[in-house]
């Protein structure tokens, strides 16, 4: 809603200024529940002293955060990045949300996949193993269910914004390993070693996981990382891809069952939808 308010006065107000206008092709925006405001602006022109100053002079009529960006350049006025604040069954959450990072487009609905997820996770004195964890937006809330909790992001930024998450909100019982979902399966098989792993002090054989939570890419999960699904009891799988969750399904199936099953649509007057979907071994 934010962002459909500020789109016209923004566009007016780029119009009326060449220096913000020259050879400007993308806007992209990210917004919070509370109004905060971050617009990155791109060029295909190099962006000069001149450029920054009418930035600012905008940035502070319109009481939004500027970048600016084109081929090689990027300059950030202020922060690059807004906090969210996120409320989960009576409880609530501060996330760092980094330009051109990850995160759920529509902030209303993620609090209703948040709240499906902890319920769907039964509170449990073992551990979690989350996949893609992005900046730990279903990590926090999740965490609240489990003894320890590792998480695993590839993404250095989104890692780094899920650490300064956990240490806003006060947790200590999750651990982030920047591996892919390929790595850990390696790590976690004993295939190979990962000094990304001894340096952040992660010894993966000191957890004893029983629920696993993916969110991955529209690509979906691939077939090792499947398999090494199976071994879990209990896996709960949120989806923006419903072709690839088919196919993940079909091999899930032969080992799990469906207990919970719902559908969110982050994406209103479009055909995708978001799934989630908790699993329990047969």
């Amino acid at each position: 809603h934010s962002i459909n308010q500020l789109m016209p006065i923004l566009l007016a107000e780029l119009k009326a200024d060449p220096l913000l206008e020259k050879r400007l092709f993308e806007v992209d925006f990210l917004a919070t529940l509370s109004g905060e405001m971050l617009v990155t602006l791109i060029y295909h022109r190099k962006l000069d002293n001149e450029w920054e100053k009418a930035a600012r002079t905008l940035a502070e009529k319109l009481n939004i955060k500027i970048i600016g960006r084109s081929r090689g350049q990027k300059l950030v006025l202020t922060d690059d990045f807004v906090v969210e604040e996120l409320q989960v069954l009576e409880q609530k959450f501060k996330y760092k949300q980094i330009e051109g990072g990850f995160t759920q487009p529509n902030a209303i609905v993620c609090q209703k996949m948040l709240e499906w997820a902890c319920k769907a996770a039964e509170a449990s004195q073992k551990h979690l193993l989350e996949l893609y964890c992005g900046n730990g937006n279903f990590t926090l809330p999740l965490s609240l269910k489990f003894e320890r909790v590792l998480a695993t992001e590839l993404a250095k930024s989104s890692v780094y914004a899920a650490q300064w998450n956990i240490e806003q909100n006060g947790i200590d019982n999750i651990q982030v390993a920047r591996l892919s979902a390929e790595e850990f399966t390696q790590a976690f098989n004993g295939e190979r070693e990962f000094r990304r792993l001894q340096e952040a002090e992660i010894d993966i054989q000191s957890y004893e996981f029983d629920t696993v939570f993916v969110d991955p890419p529209r690509a979906g999960i691939d077939l090792d990382t499947l398999k090494l699904l199976q071994r879990f009891d209990r896996i709960i799988y949120i989806s923006c891809n419903p072709d690839t969750l088919h196919d993940n399904l079909k091999i899930l199936l032969e080992s799990h069952k469906i207990l919970k099953f719902a559908m969110f649509d982050q994406f209103p007057y479009t055909h995708h939808v978001e799934t989630g979907i908790l699993l329990e071994k047969i």
